[in-house]
C-alpha cells in the first residue's frame, strides 16, 4: 500500500479556544451569551440547554462575507483549508510596554532568522500575552477616556508581506482583533478576508506552542451564509 503523505505526529494535543460563558468579553454591541435550560434530567430524562451568541463571539472565525458584499460564508470554506501548519512569532515583550504595537516586517524578518522562512500555506499566530486580561473586560479593551481601544495586533504592510511574500493561509492572535485596536477601519480584516484567508481571533494557550512545527485544526459551525463562527481550535504538538 502507497504510505499516507498527510500522517500527523504528535505527542500532546492543547485547546487554542476559550471556554464559553455569559461574562466573557464582547465586542461593543454584539450580542450577549445566553443559555437557557430547557431539559432537565429530574423532569425530563436528560440535561438540555439552547445557547444564544454572536458569529464573532468567544474564540472565533471570521468569513469573507463579514467585509466584503458577495463574498463567501463560513460554510464554504473547505475541510482542506481547516488544517494548518502553525507559526507563532511572540511580541508579548514589546506589547507590554506600547499596547498599540503592530507587528512589521522587521520582526517577521528576525523571526525568520531564528527559525527560518515562514513555510507556504502556515497560519502566522500572533502571540501578544492578552489572553492574561481575558478576565479583565476593561484590561482586554484597553479603552481610554474616548473609547479608542488600544491592544496590539498585525501592521499592514506586515500583513502584505506575509500574503505576497511567503503566501500564508491566515492569521490569528489572543486579542479580539487581528487589527490593532486603534484601527476602526478593520483594514487587516478587508486584506486577508478579501483572498478568502483565515482569521482566528480570541486564541488562547499560545505560550504552549512552539514557534513552528505544530498542526491546528479548526473546528467550525457551518452556519449557512455566516459570517463567522465561534471555533473549538486544536494544536497537535510533535
Amino acid at each position: 500500500m502507497e504510505a499516507n503523505q498527510n500522517t500527523i505526529n504528535y505527542s500532546r494535543v492543547i485547546h487554542l479556544s476559550h471556554i464559553i460563558d455569559r461574562d466573557i468579553p464582547q465586542w461593543p454591541s454584539d450580542p450577549p451569551v445566553e443559555f437557557t435550560t430547557v431539559a432537565n434530567i429530574p423532569q425530563d430524562g436528560y440535561y438540555l440547554r439552547r445557547f444564544s451568541l454572536g458569529e464573532h463571539s468567544a474564540t472565533h472565525i471570521n468569513a469573507p462575507n463579514s467585509f466584503h458584499d458577495n463574498k463567501v460564508g463560513i460554510d464554504q470554506y473547505s475541510a482542506e483549508s481547516l488544517v494548518l501548519p502553525g507559526v507563532v512569532i511572540d511580541i508579548c515583550e514589546t506589547a507590554t510596554v506600547n499596547p498599540d504595537y503592530a507587528l512589521t516586517i522587521a520582526d517577521i524578518l528576525a523571526w525568520e532568522q531564528k527559525h527560518g522562512k515562514i513555510a507556504f500555506g502556515s497560519l502566522v499566530l500572533l502571540h501578544t500575552g492578552w489572553e492574561e486580561k481575558w478576565l479583565d473586560k476593561t484590561a482586554f479593551f484597553n479603552p481610554d477616556a474616548q473609547g479608542i481601544m488600544h491592544f496590539p495586533g498585525f501592521g499592514y504592510d506586515a500583513t502584505q508581506f506575509l500574503l505576497e511574500q511567503r503566501q500564508i493561509a491566515g492569521l490569528g492572535i489572543d486579542t479580539h482583533g487581528v487589527d490593532p485596536g486603534q484601527d476602526s477601519s478593520f483594514s487587516i480584516n478587508r486584506l486577508v478576508l478579501a483572498q478568502q484567508r483565515i482569521i482566528l481571533e480570541n486564541l488562547t494557550n499560545l505560550q504552549q506552542l512552539p514557534a513552528k512545527g505544530s498542526t491546528l485544526m479548526i473546528g467550525v459551525l457551518r452556519l449557512r451564509n455566516g459570517s463567522g463562527s465561534p471555533v473549538g481550535v486544536l494544536a497537535l504538538i510533535p
